[in-house]
């Protein structure tokens, strides 16, 4: 109890000791969700945190050449008071990357994989809506398949395999946004 709050504390110490800085928190939303009255001691937890996040980020020790970049891709749960302006006030969109931004992507991963017989095109007709992470994770997944079939290369197969994979985990679905409807 309390350890979220001190490690904030002293992550924010550290950064004005060697500032200029930048700290990034990434998963915005684990700290800084929508406040409720549950009661429960996990929540105050991360409410503490949370407050001591705004606190460092707008209290009374002046920031300098400390900034501050949060990401997440939860922006509808974030609380309004981590948004108000001063704090994390400028919101940058990162859509989805573009076919041409995939075919990019795809190779960086198909150039350091040992593959054989694949056509990218066909791979990315297949990925619409799939993030620069998750071309990572189907590369990955793709080259498991290799590995699962006792091939030293990564085949067109492979890849289809994983993309159907990949499509039916859950992260594809919008299940996840009615939680906290």
């Amino acid at each position: 109890i309390g350890e979220g709050a001190k490690l904030v504390k002293e992550i924010f110490q550290l950064a004005r000791e060697k500032a200029p800085s930048i700290v990034f928190i990434d998963e915005l939303d684990a700290i800084a969700a929508t406040r409720v009255d549950i009661g429960t001691s996990g929540e105050r937890e991360v409410q503490r945190t949370f407050m001591q996040l705004l606190a460092e980020i707008d209290g009374f020790k002046n920031l300098d050449n400390v900034k501050i970049i949060g990401c997440t891709n939860r922006k509808d749960i974030l609380d309004p008071a981590i948004l108000r302006p001063g704090r994390l006030d400028r919101l940058i969109q990162v859509d989805l990357p573009t076919k041409a931004e995939r075919k990019d992507i795809l190779s960086i991963y198909l150039d350091k994989m040992p593959v054989s017989g694949v056509e990218p095109e066909v791979i990315l007709k297949k990925t619409e809506g799939f993030s620069g992470a998750d071309i990572k994770s189907l590369c990955t997944e793709a080259g498991y398949y290799a590995i699962r079939r006792n091939r030293r290369s990564v085949q067109q197969l492979d890849f289809l395999d994983a993309v159907e994979k990949i499509v039916s985990k859950e992260h594809f679905s919008t299940d996840h946004l009615s939680m906290f409807g």
